[in-house]
Order: structure tokens, then sequence, then C-alpha cells
């Protein structure tokens, strides 16, 4: 799941290919991503992209009116917002030759959603891979109205140290489901929180709540740590090897079985249904193997 560096390297790219630059045309390949109505997608036809943001580990397309808007009433609406929510396989693809032939709606395919700007013959497809479609767009006036974001904690890298400690000493959590917790703090996911938890040497099960404030300063200075070197290390990557470069800064996460490149441990996983983590044993629970619940019950 794109995080909250892999989001800002990716509004960054197309901030500075589309920003200035009108929307000539929104192609829908899946009306089920599609999560408003009013004002209609088509509204964005002819509007120039003022700005590309995130908030959270959402993209947020800013659009003003341009002067080949042929949308009527939507011309008159200062700002409309497109709003991209990648989710777990979602993504983003640019193009300097965008297909103009528009996706096939209900198509096999992965695309979701296809948006010229840019120079011409440039723009993004919106794909969304595997069979759980949780892609999700939403076409807005102000951002507040998607819900999911008006429901959002503090961006992460916000918070200051006493705000930090004062939002894990409100919560009876374990540590991983808090840093995860979208509604607590926005934009760490699965994998940035294992890299996080790896490097202040903590246990993914450690209760939120009774860190000391040593750990609570270095958990905060850690997850800043992380998450700044990571938008630095993509910074003005293409937007195609965001992935790999993501892959290549991990120590921890998805690397289940290797060496701990601190301490030469194995790292080892816990497994749940539909996810997993990732921790060094001897880097953050003290030697103790975490019980993973998956195996536990195959093992009955």
């Amino acid at each position: 799941m794109p995080e909250l560096p892999e989001v800002a390297a990716v509004a960054a790219y197309v901030d500075g290919r589309a920003a200035g630059f009108p929307i000539r045309r929104v192609d829908v390949a899946s009306l089920a991503v599609l999560k408003t109505a009013d004002p209609p997608y088509t509204a964005l036809t002819g509007r120039l992209i003022e700005s590309v943001g995130r908030i959270g580990k959402y993209l947020v397309i800013r659009t003003v009116p341009g002067p080949d808007s042929t949308n009527g009433a939507t011309d008159r609406d200062p700002v409309i917002n497109l709003v991209i929510h990648l989710s777990r396989a979602g993504w983003l693809r640019w193009s300097e030759q965008l297909s103009q032939t528009p996706p096939r709606p209900g198509g096999k395919g992965p695309i979701a959603v296809r948006v010229h700007c840019g120079l011409p013959g440039e723009g993004f497809d919106v794909t969304e891979a595997g069979t759980q479609k949780r892609l999700a767009v939403w076409v807005v006036r102000e951002v507040g109205e998607v819900d999911r974001i008006a429901s959002l904690g503090p961006d992460v890298l916000a918070v200051s140290r006493a705000e930090f400690g004062t939002i894990l000493a409100g919560t009876t959590g374990r540590i991983k489901n808090v840093l995860t917790d979208q509604r607590t703090m926005a934009g760490i996911g699965n994998a940035y929180s294992d890299e996080i938890l790896h490097d202040a040497r903590l246990s993914p099960f450690a209760s939120a709540k009774s860190l000391s404030d040593s750990q609570v300063d270095s958990l905060y200075e850690t997850t800043r740590s992380v998450l700044t070197t990571a938008i630095g290390r993509l910074e003005g990557q293409e937007v195609a090897r965001l992935k790999s470069e993501k892959r290549t800064g991990l120590k921890v996460h998805a690397r289940t079985g290797l060496p701990c490149p601190v301490c030469g441990d194995t790292i080892r996983e816990v497994s749940f249904s539909d996810r997993s983590f990732q921790y060094c044993p001897t880097c953050q629970t003290g030697g103790k193997v975490l019980a993973d619940r998956r195996m536990s019950r195959l093992l009955k």
C-alpha cells in the first residue's frame, strides 16, 4: 500500500508536470471507484490544475476554472478537487504518450480512471491490481466532504513532540496499531510502521500508553527520521520506479527469514487473515519470538 512518502513523491511528480495545465478529458472505466456524483467527473474538463498535493495517504488534485472550461455552472466553482485514495493495490501511471482511446468501461484490465493533463499527449492512469477493489476517487468542492478525510487524525509529520506524547498517552492500543490508525495520526501504514518500530527498538505489541518518556522521545524522532529519509530517497524518482525504490530502503518489512541488517538475527513475521508484519526479536523483543496466530491455528 502506498504510504505517506510514496504519495508525497507521486504528488510532487504529477505537480511538476501538470500544474498550470488544463485537464483535457477524464475517462472512467470503473464507475464503482467514483464515490461522489456532484460535481460530476466531467466538470473537471477544461479546468486548470492549480496544485497536486496530499492529505495523509490521499492524493489531492486541486483545480480552478480555466479559459476553455465549458461546463456551465461548474465553471463558477472556485475550486473542484479530484481526490484519490490508492488503497492497497492502487497506483498511478504517468505517460508522455497516453492512449487517446478511452479504456473500455467494465473491462477486466487494471485501469480505473484516465486523466488527460500536462503537455499534449500526456496524462496518467489510475490503476488497481488484484481482486479486492478498494481504490476510491472523489470529485468534491471541499476536501472535507470526503468523510474519510474528515475523520483523519493530524498528519504525522505535523505533530509536535508534546502532541505525539499526548496521543500515545490517550490510548491503550498496541503501538503497531496506534501508528497505523489513520484516525489517530495520518500517513503511516504497515511497511513504515515496521521500519519505525525496528529503528526505535520497540515491540509491535508494546502498549502505547505504557511507553516511558525516553521511549516516546525515541519513537517520535525515529518516526520523523524514517519518513523524511524515505521522502528524500523517493524525491524526483519516476513514478514507475517508486515501488522498487521503496523496497530497497526497507530493513525488516517484507524480509521474513532474512538476517536483520543491524544484529544478524532472523527477521520474523506475525500473520493475520489479511496482513502481516515483520520484526527482529533481538532488536525489538529481547529475543522473544512473538506468537504467529495464523501458524498457531495451523499447528493445532
